[in-house]
């Protein structure tokens, strides 16, 4: 294995390198008064893989330091992290948790006495239950509630931050939550599929008003993409693929830019969006400061008429798999971000997340994870000399951390966690980040 053959100096002056994490999958929500999130009740009700939840996780809570000199050491220039909305509002209204408001508050302190800079998203996917109970998502008010929950972060912490993210992947938070039942709360059901994915909109709409109100700081939101490709060399393929792509990558893309819905996708979804719906786009489109780029894979995709409407069905090809048996196919982040900087015109690009899952230990091979990060770094730098307004790209993740619905045995991070004793141990693709990003 060669390494990482880019390096820092190959980048623009400006471009910034970080990685990221979420509170729900790193920071042991069982305490520091934190409340219940939906995914607690997933687990419970066996949604994730042997019940395994984010109680404990990596126990950030109290290792941040430890954590933080990891970011640091790395040379990174930025740190990505999410607040959770449980422990902050335990009820998700109401009454706030001031230990969990401090916590972030040093956090961010924490961040800044190492001049690494904070990159805050509000929404990392850890709904407090009590919203979820009174229907999560599929509740326009629980857009609202995120609107008072984002006010309360920003008066405490936002002054300090690098650039605001309202969500991160709605599409995970909607589609492939309330659709295909892969994450919490865990349901197949269209109706509540269709509510989710206006609601979230709303709810960043919400959210970009706290921001504003709370000074200039760049605010934006964090969108996922996946290539799409046709499964076969046929007119119905194609079609199912250009479906899939209207649902996963251009409903909310072309609803924050044009104040619009994808035609094809609103033929079968327009009669289960909320009720006046129509009424909230032009909210939802106000400009935002940059947009945030989540990219990881690929799918092959072909109709199935024994499924329910979209009648879709993915598959995987003939590339290199993860462990989580998702293909590598580095070309795809060139191809998205030369295909949205034509869309959003000068808007700045950030890749947000990008990185594998492996199921190593400390003392196995890391090359497949250094192969990942070399080939995707090429493809930036295709893009930068493409004239793509790109600006950071930020490496998913620091840790290893609960994967969740696959729990704990799928390991994103640049760091070994062993969770029976929370040691952190580099791997051998932190030591080939940090020389690339020393060079």
């Amino acid at each position: 294995m060669s390494g990482i053959s880019w390096s820092r100096s190959d980048f623009p002056e400006d471009f910034r390198f970080g990685t990221a994490t979420s509170s729900y999958q790193i920071e042991g929500n069982a305490k520091g008064g934190c409340g219940p999130s939906h995914w607690d009740a997933f687990a419970r009700d066996g949604g994730t893989l042997r019940g395994e939840d984010g109680s404990v996780a990596c126990d950030h809570l109290n290792r941040w330091r430890e954590d933080l000199d990891l970011v640091s050491q790395a040379g990174f220039d930025g740190y990505r992290f999410s607040v959770a909305w449980p422990r902050v509002q335990p009820a998700g209204s109401g009454q706030v948790n001031r230990e969990g408001l401090d916590f972030y508050d040093a956090l961010v302190d924490g961040l800044l006495a190492r001049n690494v800079e904070p990159h805050l998203t509000l929404y990392h996917w850890d709904l407090p239950l009590p919203l979820a109970e009174k229907g999560g998502w599929t509740n326009r008010d629980t857009a609202k509630r995120f609107g008072d929950f984002t006010e309360i972060v920003m008066d405490r912490i936002g002054d300090r931050m690098a650039s605001v993210a309202t969500i991160n992947e709605p599409w995970c938070v909607a589609w492939l939550s309330h659709f295909e039942g892969h994450h919490a709360p865990g349901l197949t059901d269209i109706g509540a599929a269709g509510k989710a994915m206006h609601n979230i909109l709303l709810a960043h709409a919400h959210g970009l008003d706290a921001i504003r109100a709370h000074g200039d700081r760049p605010a934006g939101i964090v969108l996922n993409f996946e290539a799409a490709l046709p499964a076969r060399a046929n007119d119905k393929s194609e079609t199912a693929a250009d479906l899939y792509d209207g649902i996963y990558n251009r409903w909310f893309l072309q609803a924050l830019t044009t104040g619009t819905y994808p035609e094809a996708v609103l033929e079968g979804l327009e009669s289960h969006l909320p009720q006046g719906w129509q009424d909230d786009m032009a909210k939802i489109a106000r400009p935002i400061d940059w947009l945030g780029i989540n990219y990881y894979t690929r799918s092959l995709v072909d109709r199935d008429d024994t499924l329910p409407w979209p009648h879709l069905k993915t598959s995987r090809g003939e590339l290199e798999r993860t462990a989580t048996d998702w293909e590598i196919y580095p070309e795809g982040i060139h191809q998205f971000l030369t295909r949205i900087a034509e869309q959003t015109g000068d808007l700045p690009l950030h890749v947000t997340e990008n990185g594998l899952a492996t199921n190593e230990r400390p003392d196995q091979s890391d090359d497949q994870r250094i192969r990942y990060l070399d080939q995707h770094g090429e493809q930036l730098l295709r893009a930068i000399a493409d004239d793509v307004p790109l600006h950071s790209y930020f490496i998913w993740s620091l840790l290893d951390n609960f994967e969740w619905a696959l729990g704990y045995d799928m390991r994103f991070g640049l760091t070994h966690v062993d969770f029976d004793t929370q040691a952190r141990t580099p791997k051998a693709s932190y030591g080939e980040v940090r020389d690339a990003l020393s060079r």
